[in-house]
C-alpha cells in the first residue's frame, strides 16, 4: 500500500476520532505529496520520494518548535512537536547513534577520512546508505565528533 493510500486511511481515523492535530499534520502529508506529483515533471513518486518528502516535513515542525521554545512559546512549540509525532509514523524505523556510528567507522575507513577536509566524502557515503533511517543532523554530529 502507497503512502497516499496509507494517509487517506488515517485521516478518516482522525476525522471520526475527532483529532484535529493528527488531521492537520495528516493534511499536510497529503498536501505535500499532491504538490510533488503535480510539479511538471511527470514522473511517479517512487517510495524513496516519499521518504524524503516526509522527512522534510519532520524536519520543518521541529525547526518550527526549536524556534518557538527559544522565544518562550511553548504554546506554538508543543502543537508541532505533536504533529512530528504523528508525521513519524510514516516514516521507516530510524537507527541508533550506536548503528549510525558503525556505519560512519565503515565509511571513513573506505574512504580513508583523516581528518575534517574529508567530511564531504564521509557525510557523502554514509547520507545515501542510511536515508531515511536517521536524520542528516545526527550524522553530521557523529561525523564530525568520529573526524575531529
Amino acid at each position: 500500500m502507497g503512502l497516499q493510500q496509507k494517509v487517506m486511511e488515517q485521516m478518516k481515523a482522525a476525522m471520526k476520532a475527532k483529532d484535529a492535530v493528527a488531521l492537520e499534520s495528516l493534511r499536510a502529508i497529503k498536501s505535500a505529496l499532491l504538490l510533488a506529483q503535480t510539479d511538471g515533471s511527470g514522473n511517479e513518486l517512487t517510495e524513496e520520494d516519499e521518504v524524503k518528502l516526509v522527512q522534510k516535513l519532520v524536519k520543518q515542525r521541529k525547526d518550527s518548535a526549536a524556534i518557538f521554545q527559544k522565544q518562550g512559546r511553548a504554546d506554538l512549540a508543543e502543537p508541532e512537536l505533536a504533529q512530528v509525532a504523528v508525521i513519524e509514523q510514516f516514516l521507516p524505523e530510524q537507527l541508533s547513534e550506536e548503528e549510525i556510528e558503525k556505519a560512519v567507522a565503515k565509511a571513513i575507513e573506505a574512504t580513508g577520512a583523516s581528518g575534517m577536509k574529508d567530511m564531504g566524502k564521509v557525510m557523502g557515503i554514509v547520507s545515501k546508505e542510511l536515508a531515511g533511517q536517521a536524520d542528516g543532523k545526527t550524522i553530521s554530529t557523529i561525523v564530525k565528533k568520529k573526524l575531529a
